[in-house]
């Protein structure tokens, strides 16, 4: 089994694991599931598993469709959160079948973790961790956004928690099931942190700049709702008073005239150095997750690891 075989085989097994007498919840998780994605993370676990040493790529699928369904169901909720209406270029699960329904299918697709997970022993501790660190930094960004406090350095503890523990968690898992020596494992854990950090500021930025049509999805939510890149800059630019993002969203959902209602925001925000910043920031990160690389004999896998370090810094959707 090859690598673009082995993807196939994780979307296959993840549609199957999801199969219920309850209709509604296997049609909902099907949905979006068949959608497609970038799959990035089983893509990271099977280079990782390569690069260790690891010989058959099958085995490991299973372990590429639990982390892959941990991250749907934050999609789902996510967009619950955000009253997201579209993704991967789909009306989102609380658009077709509402709220509740979408609820119950994110918790339904996180539970089914549970059983590709239960073979594996002592992996389900690492994994477990992140888990939590996942929905830790989901919290930490809602009460930031509530409490209109979302500095550079909340910014980052909650991409850390949030998105990067789950790349590193693909990673790790990748070259523990291949046995991989404790070095090994160590960079690899490094490198998949550092490009879950790249991953989610370059996501906020498209989210700035992007291209909806590109993208599948809404964008300009992170403005609307305080977090992001945005959030930060808008915080910001009012010095921590709290009113800077309010009365800027009020001005932008004002200009009715204009197909992007936060474009007076997003110049505002471009004007004063966001985009530019995130961008350093990202490319800083990339240095990193290729020098973690570099402590890792040869191989392929590894060149192909660099290469999507490249894929996500110069992503447009």
């Amino acid at each position: 089994m090859n690598l673009e075989e082995a993807l196939q085989a994780t979307d296959a097994l993840m549609l199957d694991v999801v199969a219920s007498e309850v209709s509604v919840l296997q049609d909902a998780s099907r949905y979006i599931i068949s959608a497609g994605g970038k799959r990035i993370r089983p893509h990271i676990l099977f280079l990782a598993y390569l690069s260790a040493g690891g010989d058959n790529l099958e085995d490991a699928v299973p372990l590429a469709a639990a982390v892959e369904l941990v991250h749907t169901a934050t999609l789902v909720h996510d967009d619950i959160n955000d009253h997201g209406r579209i993704r991967r270029g789909r009306r989102t699960i609380n658009e077709e079948w509402g709220r509740t329904f979408a609820l119950l299918t994110g918790d339904y697709l996180f539970t089914k973790v549970y059983s590709l997970m239960a073979p594996y022993g002592e992996l389900n501790v690492i994994f477990s961790e992140a888990a939590v660190a996942l929905v830790e930094g989901e919290t930490l960004q809602a009460a930031a956004v509530k409490d209109n406090s979302l500095t550079r350095e909340t910014y980052q503890k909650i991409v850390a928690k949030k998105t990067a523990s789950l790349f590193r968690l693909s990673a790790v898992l990748g070259a523990r099931f291949a046995e991989a020596r404790k070095e090994h494992v160590e960079a690899l854990g490094e490198y998949g942190f550092y490009l879950g950090l790249i991953f989610q500021i370059v996501d906020d930025l498209l989210d700035l700049v992007g291209d909806p049509r590109l993208m599948g999805k809404e964008t300009g939510l992170d403005i609307a709702q305080g977090k992001g890149v945005a959030g930060v800059f808008a915080h910001l630019a009012g010095n921590g008073s709290g009113s800077a993002p309010k009365v800027a969203v009020a001005e932008a959902q004002a200009v009715a005239k204009d197909d992007d209602p936060f474009l007076p925001i997003k110049r505002r925000l471009i004007a004063g150095g966001a985009v530019e910043e995130g961008r350093q920031m990202a490319r800083l990160l990339a240095g990193q997750a290729n020098a973690a690389l570099d402590r890792l004999p040869p191989h392929p896998a590894v060149d192909e690891l660099r290469d999507l370090v490249t894929f996500v810094l110069e992503r447009d959707s």
